[in-house]
């Protein structure tokens, strides 16, 4: 991996575009956020809104999805991906939880919370308002991070440990702002390199113009 780019400086134009930038779950609250960002696991944000008010009807929050079980909730996201474990993993949570109140706000006790990992852990924390412990890395920032050739490879872990290594915790929004990029931007097909503003230090961009 290059390391001749300055990377805090290098991402501060990202870093701008998409400050402040609500994830594309429309969730009202936190209780709301987590359950919204396990089901959104291998499917669509898009998806998960559409479904997400039926479902916050039956339960309005931690304490009444606490006394519901993995079969009722079936019934609310059966057209989910991988429904089965997300109904389990849900209604697990809910009773570990048991009230709004109580939901947890670091990475450690997230992540033991069942259908909840690092990466949705991260969005939680960045959702909730609270420091970063970690960087968001999704599907687009799999793809976009080794493009820019700020991180390489494709595990998704380990992208994270890169980007952290470069840029200091009070840009690690970097993730959430490279996520954005890559569904607005840089798509997997056709990207819109010319408008991007991370073109001057891209090595995608830069590669494929040199090779035209």
């Amino acid at each position: 991996m290059p390391n001749k780019i300055n990377w805090p400086e290098a991402i501060k134009p990202l870093l701008k575009k998409y400050k402040g930038k609500q994830h594309p779950l429309e969730y009202k609250n936190v209780y709301q956020l987590i359950v919204m960002v396990v089901l959104s696991a291998q499917d669509s944000d898009k998806h998960i809104n559409q479904i997400a008010p039926k479902f916050f009807e039956v339960f309005p929050d931690m304490k009444a999805l606490s006394k519901s079980t993995p079969e009722l909730l079936l019934k609310y996201v059966s057209d989910v991906r991988n429904f089965g474990n997300k109904a389990k993993w849900l209604s697990e949570m809910a009773q570990k939880i048991k009230d709004d109140k109580n939901i947890p706000f670091t990475l450690e006790e997230l992540t033991v919370l069942p259908g909840i990992g690092r990466k949705s852990a991260n969005v939680i924390l960045r959702e909730s308002g609270k420091e970063p412990e970690g960087v968001i890395v999704d599907l687009h920032v799999v793809r976009v991070a080794p493009r820019l050739s700020i991180a390489s490879g494709t595990d998704p872990k380990k992208i994270e440990k890169q980007i952290m290594e470069v840029l200091p915790q009070k840009e690690w929004d970097a993730g959430m702002a490279m996520s954005f990029l890559g569904r607005e931007i840089c798509r997997p097909t056709n990207p819109k390199c010319e408008i991007c503003v991370m073109n001057t230090v891209c090595v995608f961009y830069n590669e494929n113009r040199k090779s035209r």
